[in-house]
Parts: C-alpha cells; structure tokens; sequence
C-alpha cells in the first residue's frame, strides 16, 4: 500500500506504508544514528514526533524487545529508506512491520530520507501527517498540519505512581518525565536503589523520603510547559541534596533558576554529537534527543556557569551551579543507543552523594 508524508510547506513524500494504517499528524524529525533504531522507537522524549533515520538500511537485525528503552514505542511515526525485511539475528522476535502495527504507528519505506532531512535542516523542524489515502484534499491537509502541537507530551509518559527498584547503594530519587531505562540500569550497576516519581510528585514529599541524591530524567516537549515540575525544581535547589539532570531535566533546572530555553532549528539527535568538558578540555561523543536549549546568556553567572559546549554549533550541553552539588547535561550518558562516553557522569554523581566512582 502506498503512503505519503506531507510537510506543512506542501512538500509531499511517497514511499510505502510499513504500519498502521489511516492518517497521522506529528512533529517531523530526523535521528543520525547508524544502529539502535528500536531504542529510537522507545524513547518516550520522541512522544508527539515522527522520526527520520538518516542512515538508509533500517531494521537488519529485528526487534528484540528486552533492548528497549520502554515497554511500548512512543514515536507517532518511523520514515525509512529501505526495510530490511528478513531480519538476520539469532535474539530477533519479529521485524519493524510487524512491531509497528502491533502498536498501531504508520511508518513509511521508501522514502527519501536524504531529501526530507535537507528539507529540514535548511527549513527547521516542522510539522507533518502520514497518510495511506491516496485521495487527500491537500489544502484540507495543510489546515490540519499546520495546528498541530505537542502538549502535554511529559504527562503523557511519566508513570502513574511511586515505584522502588531494589538496591543496596545510595537512595536515589528519580524524577521521571519520559525517564529511559538506562537510566535506571545505569543507576543499579553502583548497586543504588532507585524511588522513580512521577512528575506529578511534590519536592516535599520527595525530600520526606531523604534521598542520598536526586535524579531528574529526560522527556519530551517544550520545556517551559512544565510549569509544575520547574517549581518543585525550585524548592528542590535549595535543599542539600545533589542533583544530576539530564536532557530535559537539564532544560528545566535551568528554567527553575532564571534562565531561559529556545528551540532549535532542527534539534540534536543521533549517536554522534561533540561535546567538550569546559573543565578538561576532553572532547566526547554524545548520544543526544533534543529540540530545545538552555540559553546561558540568561543565566546569571553567580548561580550558573557553562560545564560542557557543543562542538558543532557551540550551543550548551551542561552546568554547574555555584556553591550548589548540582550538575546538568543536555545529552545523555547512559546512551542507548549511542556512544558510552560519558556513562563515568554517574560515577561523578555517586561522588557527589559521597562515594567512589568505583564501578
């Protein structure tokens, strides 16, 4: 069956369909990652977006379902060059098609991807719809597009309550707002245990709890949407318990303290993103997902200062607050997928909560 893309600039993309049938607004955007295309598919930060992969032979290996990073996908939809169809991989359950409409998500083969990602990078991230109808009403479909909006996307994909993954370790509080479970696992190889909150939570009840050190997760969405979780971030910055904060939560610490976020032009998301420690002057390849960015010019620099810089535009990707033991990062160590060259920023939590990087 055929299916379409339609950008809301008029440009229409064809190819065939791989998933759900019927008719599907998103946000379009476009992930570099060579591998990893299911831990793509996972990522709850993808919430309200259709992805792109830039690389062109998706799905050689298959799904095995234990690598993913939730237990359901959460893209809205998965644009492909060419599908492999006969996944090769002793671990493999099923193909792309198959998990894909098992979940209910259009994905389109086919296209082509090289021409929609220049579209996007000379254009900006833009809005979308997938459709398996070939008789579309294209101004009809414009109007549609051109309203669409991601909302609500973290309520969306927080968990609905409390939870507690056993450890032996230092009592982490993680802030889920669209957490990956690398994370969690990243937490667990120092041997912690992890209290996953809902974002909904209340920093009273947080510290109530008395965590060693808290953690607030990645997550899709503008960041100045979740206005609840920047004034619990507020009062969580004046307590003495250290925080790490990656991605959104990197965005919304940031937001909590007087700064101010933008949206990029077309967002950092792939496998191959160059980040320089200001401190060392150690450059690393990152795993990154992310359309928005933490302005530093906005940021007073007696609360704030630069901790890591993008190599590729210079725009920031962590900080270190003053007098506080608080860290942000705009990427993501614990990867998945994507590089593991910064996974030794859980080690500089531990020891900001008074242990050893020792794992």
């Amino acid at each position: 069956m055929k299916a379409f893309l339609i950008l809301e600039n008029g440009m229409i993309f064809s190819g065939k369909s791989i998933g759900e049938e019927g008719e599907w607004i998103s946000e379009i955007v476009f992930n570099t990652s060579m591998t990893g295309y299911l831990e793509v598919l996972t990522d709850p930060s993808y919430a309200g977006q259709a992805v792109c992969m830039t690389y062109p032979l998706i799905g050689n290996y298959g799904i095995c379902e234990e690598d993913g990073e939730s237990e359901h996908p959460w893209v809205s939809g998965f644009l492909v060059r060419e599908l492999s169809r006969v996944p090769s991989n002793f671990r493999s359950r099923e193909s792309i098609q198959s998990y894909l409409k098992r979940y209910g998500i259009p994905g389109i083969e086919g296209l082509d991807t090289r021409a929609l990602t220049k579209q996007l990078r000379q254009s900006g991230t833009m809005n979308g719809m997938i459709t398996t109808d070939e008789n579309f009403n294209l101004s009809e479909v414009l109007e549609k597009i051109h309203v669409y909006k991601v909302q609500n996307a973290v309520d969306r994909v927080t968990c609905r309550e409390k939870k507690i993954v056993p450890g032996t370790g230092y009592r982490v509080a993680l802030m889920d707002l669209g957490a990956k479970k690398n994370i969690v696992r990243s937490l667990q190889k120092y041997g912690c245990q992890v209290t996953v909150w809902p974002a909904s939570s209340l920093a009273e009840d947080i510290l109530a709890d008395q965590p060693d050190g808290i953690l607030v997760s990645n997550g899709p969405g503008d960041p100045k949407e979740c206005v609840h979780v920047i004034e619990q971030l507020k009062k969580l910055y004046y307590s003495e318990i250290p925080i790490f904060a990656i991605c959104l939560g990197h965005q919304l610490m940031a937001l909590a303290m007087g700064g101010d976020t933008h949206k990029l032009k077309y967002g950092h998301r792939g496998g191959n993103h160059p980040v320089k420690d200001l401190a060392s002057g150690r450059v690393s390849i990152t795993s990154q997902n992310h359309g928005y960015v933490v302005d530093m010019k906005t940021m007073d620099p007696e609360i704030a200062v630069p901790a890591f810089i993008n190599v590729n535009d210079g725009t920031n990707e962590g900080i270190r607050y003053v007098g506080k033991n608080i860290l942000t990062v705009q990427f993501h160590p614990e990867s998945c997928p994507g590089p593991r060259d910064c996974a030794d920023l859980f080690g500089v939590f531990m020891e900001m909560m008074g242990g050893k990087n020792h794992a």
